[in-house]
């Protein structure tokens, strides 16, 4: 009969703790998990509603941004492998207050992301069984998903493979069917070939669309850094991040660049169901190829898509609240671990309870869930950003103090520094023209002053702990 009693071991270094239950395909699955969600599946059609045929170059810009921080990411965590990975760079590289900044912050986009993830799923459930309260299938899939990260981390890198695999799969067969659609010999549907690219305007309703389209790219690229903070739970961390850095590139590059290219070929960019909330431009495109069952096929790939960046997320924001705590930074009970499986606990019901709360928001009848988690949602690709410009700051500075060092570094950043430098001042300019377009600058504005406000928090803190120090 399996123990149940939780027993707690203070550790002295959080390196020590985590046991190495993570294989190399379990990795690699990850960090394509983490990126291919909801976002993906159901965002991009009011992305391509907005900015017409040229959301692809949104896409296009998003995935070449995404490749080059997660080269210099790569670059750090091969050097030193650390389960808080970016944050853990920028307090070695930056300050204090800066690990503790982007700390906070990204594991505040995973609890919120669990709480839209389980919104998502519920709403698909509650379609298919309408006699059942949304709300009972928020609540339950929240805790029944959530529960999977108590066992050991291997069983949750199974879960998250095999869930992932069938999102893997579901894309490559999209891209198949529409590959034969463009070239004209798929026999079924109403469209074909790459008329519709064109035919009604490649950027229909100017350039600013495509700018703040940016933010829904960036929150849906968001993710692939998984792979970085899971791999000091594998066997041979700088190897594993090696070979996942240099294959989720190109492999996400394909599903999300690749598939929506062929989107904005085959439908028109001012179809009115791409702008119909939670529709789907991948649902359209099926349907519009006269595929069977384009609905029930696409909601069982979205609820398997939103269970599995529900399971990332927990993981991720578990493992970065952990973090926190064994540099201080966060309430020191949440750096314990289980004995035996070295499992962070505290950090895994800690980082539950915040996305049970957000659940519950669904209960409340003078909230609007939707709009509440929305707004969480639209602020997390700003945080996206944020996220990037420090791992590009940190790599600037972590780069020169290792080549002073003449220390080895076994994976580095492409034409440095200069990509580093292009990188900054590209995301920098982006913020500072996302923040005068009307659309997009009460979430800039609001995440800017969320993060100044953690800035501040961080710097106090900082002094507070080199005073302690003395």
């Amino acid at each position: 009969m399996m123990n149940t009693s939780i027993s707690i071991d203070k550790p002295n270094t959080h390196d020590s703790q985590l046991k190495a239950g993570l294989k190399s395909r379990h990795l690699t699955m990850m960090s394509i998990a983490g990126v291919i969600g909801g976002s993906l599946f159901v965002g991009s059609g009011s992305i391509i509603h907005s900015a017409g045929p040229a959301a692809v170059l949104a896409f296009l810009v998003g995935g070449i941004l995404m490749m080059l921080i997660m080269r210099m990411l790569g670059e750090m965590a091969t050097s030193s492998p650390d389960t808080g990975s970016f944050s853990t760079y920028a307090d070695r590289a930056i300050g204090r207050w800066a690990g503790f900044t982007i700390g906070w912050l990204y594991w505040g986009y995973w609890v919120s992301l669990m709480a839209w993830e389980a919104y998502v799923a519920g709403k698909i459930l509650n379609g298919w069984f309408p006699s059942i309260s949304i709300n009972v299938f928020v609540l339950a899939t929240t805790l029944v998903l959530l529960s999977i990260n108590f066992f050991n981390v291997k069983n949750y890198g199974e879960f998250e493979f095999w869930f992932a695999l069938i999102k893997v799969v579901a894309i490559f067969c999209f891209l198949i069917v529409c590959g034969l659609a463009v070239t004209n010999l798929w026999t079924l549907g109403e469209v074909s070939g790459i008329s519709n690219l064109t035919a009604h305007g490649f950027m229909p309703n100017g350039i600013d669309p495509v700018v703040g389209a940016m933010l829904g790219v960036m929150f849906a690229f968001l993710g692939a850094e998984i792979a970085t903070i899971a791999a000091s739970e594998s066997a041979n961390p700088s190897q594993q991040i090696i070979k996942t850095t240099k294959s989720v590139v190109w492999r996400v590059g394909l599903f999300y660049v690749g598939s929506i290219f062929l989107i904005v070929c085959l439908v028109p960019w001012n179809d009115p169901m791409l702008g119909v909330s939670g529709y789907g431009s991948y649902r359209r495109t099926l349907e519009l190829l006269g595929v069977p069952g384009a609905e029930v096929l696409m909601n069982f790939v979205v609820l398997t898509s939103v269970s599995s960046c529900l399971i990332s997320a927990h993981y991720t924001a578990s493992r970065m609240l952990f973090s926190l705590a064994t540099r201080g930074d966060a309430p020191a009970f949440f750096k314990f671990t289980k004995a035996g499986t070295g499992i962070p606990v505290y950090a895994i019901i800690g980082s539950c309870l915040v996305a049970v709360i957000l659940a519950l928001i669904n209960f409340s009848e003078a909230l609007r869930p939707k709009d509440v988690l929305d707004t969480l949602m639209n602020m997390t690709g700003t945080i996206a950003l944020l996220v990037y410009l420090v791992i590009a700051c940190s790599q600037l500075k972590m780069r020169r103090k290792l080549e002073l060092k003449g220390s080895d570094i076994p994976l580095k950043m492409w034409l440095f520094p200069w990509l580093t430098w292009a990188v900054i001042v590209f995301i920098v300019v982006c913020l500072g023209v996302m923040s005068f377009m009307p659309d997009y600058q009460v979430l800039v504005v609001s995440t800017g002053s969320a993060g100044l406000a953690l800035v501040l928090i961080g710097i106090v803190h900082q002094i507070r702990c080199n005073r302690l120090k003395r």
